[in-house]
């Protein structure tokens, strides 16, 4: 146990570092202090739409707002419910220096609670292998720890059913071998290694993370379901908003609050402050479509049986194409306003909104800025099967690179038939070779390819690992490519369970 006096230090360069740099109500000014940018977008919208001849032009009376939390300290809305959850962790005596800090996070919060390695605090996020490359490479550098479940799993609170148990199992493994290079003892992972099975088998990353906190005495941020996610916007973020606007000569009551849904702390949050404040349900929320991968964004869908989803207490739910909301992230950004992919869909929204008559003055939350979304080399290609049949140079080697689970020779006649390749240039990479790609400077030889054909292609399950090696790769100067749709797109393993060409990987 900590001593008082270094918990109250801990306590003061929690409230130093990181909490004073963010927005804070000051109580003796009844004022938000730090407060992010609050900008009038309209001519640079009304620009986009005269601009693209399948947009609607805006009508001549509407004003938008951004409200630009790209800017904030940490860069994401997620800052701001990190901070309150873990300040009051810190305040409580719940969160000491010697915990361990574990949550399941798509990104932006992980990369939040990166804030706290100042404080010399470990964090241990649990993340799928679709979280942008990217983000990895921030939240790497940033010093946190990943656990890469190396499957398509958001974080999500489970569903009825089994996955397939050799796959489970093989995530287990993976799962205790990440946790040993993190520093934590994997004897304390095996006395709960059958209930993390179950949780994975659901895929219920959410409670995952919670297991984990408790079995190695850590704290779990919980932020699909700390209520403190919701107050931190309802405190702070909606009455910032308001304030901004009141300094323009403007109402809070007057607008409507665009936003899109992560885990609902901020639709829900600035929702109940304009109820209370306004009686009026003035926040929107932006989904994607349901076959649209938005980071860390949920479809509609998905965001059924979250906590903080609470569509009732909402104006509306709009559903958008993200590619025009890609089309408009991109336009924003070459005029120097930082807007993320959560971003570039709420504005879309609001553009739809207006369309609608359902309004004609908004503000729309900014949760995040594009730089961690834009590949930081171009080298690196996703291939469909047809484009890789037809590659020309051929490849020199086919690699598996899925750390949990491996190709049995039905799996490696699948691989070679479908590519038309002699079986001898396939290669799979064991986890720890994987591992030296991640976080070290080596180039390990098991991607190395000797001769005239040097080019390499990358094939996992479905796609989206083989597509984060292949970025590391071509960031240490080695063009590779990643097969599109992995080994569950070829033709001989289509429509068969995975143990029939898997199994488990054992080193």
């Amino acid at each position: 146990m900590q001593s008082p006096q270094l918990d109250s230090l801990f306590a003061k360069r929690f409230q130093d570092e990181v909490a004073s740099q963010i927005p804070h109500l000051n109580p003796r000014s009844n004022s938000i202090e730090k407060a992010t940018p609050l900008l009038d977008i309209t001519s640079i919208i009304a620009e986009f739409t005269n601009a693209y001849v399948d947009m609607a032009k805006l009508p001549g009376d509407v004003r938008i707002f951004g409200k630009f939390d790209s800017k904030i300290f940490g860069g994401s809305v997620k800052v701001r419910s990190a901070v309150q959850i873990v300040g009051d962790a810190i305040s409580t005596g719940v969160l000491t220096p010697d915990k361990t800090i574990f949550e399941a996070t798509s990104g932006n919060f992980g990369i939040a609670l990166a804030l706290l390695r100042r404080l010399n605090l470990r964090v241990i996020a649990l993340v799928s292998r679709k979280l942008h490359p990217g983000v990895v490479d921030r939240l790497n550098s940033e010093g946190v720890n990943l656990i890469d479940l190396d499957v398509d799993i958001c974080p999500a609170p489970g569903f009825a059913g089994d996955a397939d148990r050799a796959l489970v199992e093989g995530i287990s493994l993976s799962m205790r071998q990440q946790l040993k290079d993190s520093g934590l003892d994997p004897v304390v992972f095996d006395k709960v290694r059958s209930e993390a099975e179950e949780l994975l088998g659901r895929q219920d990353v959410i409670e995952l993370a919670k297991l984990l906190a408790k079995a190695y005495g850590g704290f779990c941020t919980e932020q699909y379901d700390n209520e403190l996610n919701v107050y931190a916007h309802e405190s702070v973020t909606g009455p910032e908003i308001a304030q901004q606007l009141g300094e323009s000569g403007e109402s809070l009551g007057d607008y409507q609050v665009v936003c899109s849904f992560g885990t609902g702390g901020t639709a829900t949050g600035i929702s109940r402050h304009m109820m209370k404040t306004f009686g009026t349900k003035g926040v929107h929320v932006a989904f994607p479509q349901e076959d649209q991968d938005v980071a860390g964004i949920r479809s509609k869908g998905k965001a059924v049986g979250l906590r903080f989803y609470h569509p009732e207490e909402y104006a509306s739910e709009i559903v958008v194409d993200f590619e025009k909301a890609k089309l408009l992230m991109d336009f924003m950004n070459q005029r120097d306003l930082d807007v993320g992919e959560s971003g570039g869909l709420s504005i879309i929204a609001a553009t739809q909104l207006i369309q609608a008559g359902k309004g004609n003055k908004f503000v729309v939350v900014i949760a995040d800025g594009a730089s961690k979304y834009i590949k930081t080399n171009g080298t690196a290609r996703e291939l469909t099967l047809h484009e890789a049949l037809t590659a020309e140079p051929s490849f020199g080697a086919v690699v598996w690179t899925h750390s949990a689970v491996v190709p049995n020779k039905k799996g490696l006649t699948a691989i070679a038939a479908a590519l038309g390749v002699d079986e001898k240039i396939l290669r799979v990479a064991k986890a720890r070779e994987l591992q030296t790609l991640q976080i070290g400077e080596s180039v390990p030889d098991v991607f190395r390819v000797e001769g005239p054909e040097k080019r390499l292609l990358l094939v996992c399950m479905a796609g989206g690992t083989s597509l984060a090696v292949a970025e590391m790769l071509s960031r240490k100067g080695v063009q590779a490519s990643s097969l599109s749709g992995g080994i569950m797109g070829m033709p001989l393993t289509e429509g068969m369970p995975p143990f029939e060409f898997l199994q488990q990987a054992r080193e």
